[in-house]
């Protein structure tokens, strides 16, 4: 502050010099004007002819004042006297100079005013003084300035928000009034700009509530599919998913519960732990981490094996515990195939896609060590932490194997198993916040080629499993996706060529399978199978279904049976002269009027003990009947034997 009221008294000092030098100036002009007998200036006054110039003309005005200023007293008086006779006072002579100072000041700062000085030392220290007191006023005026920008900028927002405000309150108002003829619909469905990602939640909210409300909520110059095309593209927007997983969630549920799954699907799951019965039980590996610092509890009533964990200030990959094997770290949805197979001590057990290693130390913690487990994983660098999870786990029943799953029928051999389980390969529609790309990666053929090859390997599975097994004869089929198309068709395709059907999974929570989806009929005994959602059961998305294998072998095509056999015998009594005529041939590919008791399609299965005896019935009919075809056959040869004897002879 002391620093500044000196600047500024320098600052008046200066200028007073400067009114000083001004009015000498004006004197030595108006003098030479007398003495050249001009008089008054035209358009000027003798007061202010000096200063009313352009700035560079003021400079040269202001150095010959300084050339012709007298040096001595004397001069100075006798041009006061000259002075004195004019009509001009001091006192207008120094409020224009303060005038002339200030306007030179606003425009263009202190160095038209350092410009003007003399070449003497105390000319000199005015300059330095003006140049600082510059400096503050400039620093002040930056300051201010910016000041200003903020309190604009601020007053712009503020203003933005209430007309934002109001916008939204003036549109439902007339939305709920029916009102529309102000109203931009075509704004509010798609609009033009990228918009802000709060006002796009927000709009999904507003679809969301009239599509669950329709009748009372609609605009009526809106149908129902422009708020379902608004809502697709406001999903896309804000959640970066493509139209193709748009469209599948919104068939899967209604607009609610389709925001409500796609919000869970960006959250991951609460993290889960198993505990490992071969070496402790889950009381005691509870006590252990809790003195660990864990926060954790059980899972729920329908697991006895698992905790959940709140929160731990140590990494649960490293403590003593999981080093030693007794818990694995493991997703609570991944329990749920192991459960359903429920495989018995000493049994033959099959995994088909083991890595990493969960289900499998699971099934082996089931079989207590029993039996045997196959553990078959066809990408090699996956076995790796298959084998080291058997080995942590304490698993000694396990016999890891490399081969593609649709293989293994050629490497067991058929029948060779009492159970089965297939955890499939798929999209990953289920686990989206595990690999976030799969909302915007994938596509139509992604989930058909998924379906392609989980149907193999679902029929591998079926065919390795023996309907004999006293004990056995289950396959479990599930998948971390939502897709319908992997889930229940594949199963309806299982149905359709092996003698299995579904039954009771024995789980006790979880959704229905679907009897229909969109132009899909299922058979009505999928609602046996189980789905799982992450906004509903706070799981991954995972489907899982168990099917009973009722007899061995493949279902012949619907008529194709025997088609072949017949067709050669034709042939080979063709080229030895018989008459093939008594037979009645079918032509290859012809559809027979009787199916010989195999099943349509959508027969589930059931009654294989009726559909065997009719089989048997149809078997002996025909051996008959080819008994009565042969039997006349030789009597027709017999005849033309003898005709052709009689021939001879005569």
């Amino acid at each position: 502050m002391a620093k500044g009221e000196q600047a500024r008294a320098k600052k008046r000092k200066t200028a007073r010099g400067d009114g000083k030098l001004a009015s000498e100036a004006s004197r030595h002009v108006l003098r030479k004007a007398k003495a050249g007998g001009l008089g008054k200036v035209a358009g000027f006054t003798d007061s202010n002819a000096s200063w009313l110039k352009p700035k560079s003309k003021r400079h040269k005005a202001a150095e010959a004042a300084q050339v012709a200023r007298p040096d001595s007293d004397d001069s100075m008086g006798t041009s006061g006297d000259d002075f004195g006779s004019e009509e001009v006072s001091s006192a207008e002579e120094g409020e224009q100079c303060k005038n002339l100072l200030e306007s030179e000041e606003e425009g263009d700062g202190s160095s038209d005013i350092a410009g003007s000085r003399s070449d003497g030392a105390e000319s000199i220290d005015s300059e330095a003084d003006l140049e600082e007191g510059s400096s503050g006023s400039e620093a002040e005026l930056e300051i201010e300035k910016k000041s200003r920008l903020v309190e604009k900028q601020r007053a712009r927002d503020k203003m933005h928000a209430e007309a934002e405000i109001k916008d939204m309150a003036l549109q439902w108002q007339r939305e709920a009034e029916g009102q529309d003829d102000e109203l931009d619909d075509t704004s509010m469905i798609i609009p033009q700009a990228v918009p802000d990602l709060t006002e796009v939640k927000t709009r999904i909210a507003e679809i969301v509530n009239v599509l669950e409300n329709f009748k009372t909520l609609r605009n009526p110059a809106m149908p129902r599919a422009a708020y379902v095309d608004s809502l697709k593209h406001n999903v896309k927007t804000y959640y970066g998913y493509n139209g193709f997983m748009v469209d599948c969630i919104l068939g899967l549920f209604g607009p609610a519960e389709a925001v409500e799954f796609i919000e869970s699907s960006e959250v991951a799951r609460p993290v889960t732990l198993r505990t490992n019965t071969l070496k402790t039980r889950r009381r005691e590996l509870a006590a252990a981490l809790i003195n660990r610092g864990v926060n954790l509890d059980p899972i729920g009533k329908w697991s006895k094996v698992g905790l959940v964990v709140y929160e731990a200030q140590i990494p649960l990959g490293a403590t003593p515990e999981y080093m030693a094997g007794h818990y694995m770290l493991q997703g609570a949805s991944s329990f749920l195939p192991c459960m359903a197979l429920s495989p018995q001590a000493h049994e033959t057990v099959v995994d088909m896609a083991a890595a990493p290693g969960g289900k499998t130390t699971y099934l082996a913690a089931l079989m207590r060590n029993s039996g045997i487990i196959f553990a078959n994983e066809m990408k090699n660098e996956r076995t790796k932490s298959l084998v080291a999870n058997c080995q942590r786990m304490g698993v000694t029943n396990a016999v890891i194997s490399c081969y593609d799953g649709r293989q293994l029928t050629k490497v067991l051999g058929p029948k060779h198993a009492d159970r089965v389980l297939l955890d499939a390969p798929c999209s990953g529609t289920g686990v989206i916040h595990k690999d976030p790309s799969v909302k915007s990666s994938k596509t139509t053929n992604d989930i058909w080629n998924c379906v392609n090859v989980q149907k193999q390997l679902l029929l591998a599975a079926i065919d390795l499993v023996d309907a004999a097994s006293k004990t056995g004869g289950y396959i479990v089929y599930s998948t971390c996706s939502i897709m319908p198309e992997e889930n229940e068709l594949v199963i309806t395709y299982a149905l359709r060529k092996r003698f299995v059907k579904v039954v009771s999974s024995g789980l006790e929570f979880g959704r229905e399978g679907f009897a229909r989806y969109r132009d899909f009929r299922f058979h009505p005994s999928l609602k046996l199978a189980r789905r799982y959602y992450p906004h509903a059961h706070n799981l991954d998305g995972f489907f899982v279904c168990k099917l009973k294998k009722l007899s061995n072998g493949a279902k012949p095509p619907t008529g194709e049976a025997n088609d072949g056999d017949e067709t050669a015998k034709a042939d080979a009594a063709l080229q030895t002269g018989e008459d093939a005529n008594p037979v009645s041939v079918p032509l290859p590919g012809k559809p027979r009027a009787e199916s010989n008791g195999v099943r349509r399609d959508g027969d589930d299965g059931e009654g294989a003990d009726g559909r065997r005896a009719e089989q048997k019935g149809e078997k002996k009919k025909k051996k008959r009947e080819r008994g009565i075809v042969k039997k006349a056959r030789e009597e027709l040869m017999e005849e033309m034997r003898k005709l052709k004897a009689t021939d001879d002879a005569r």
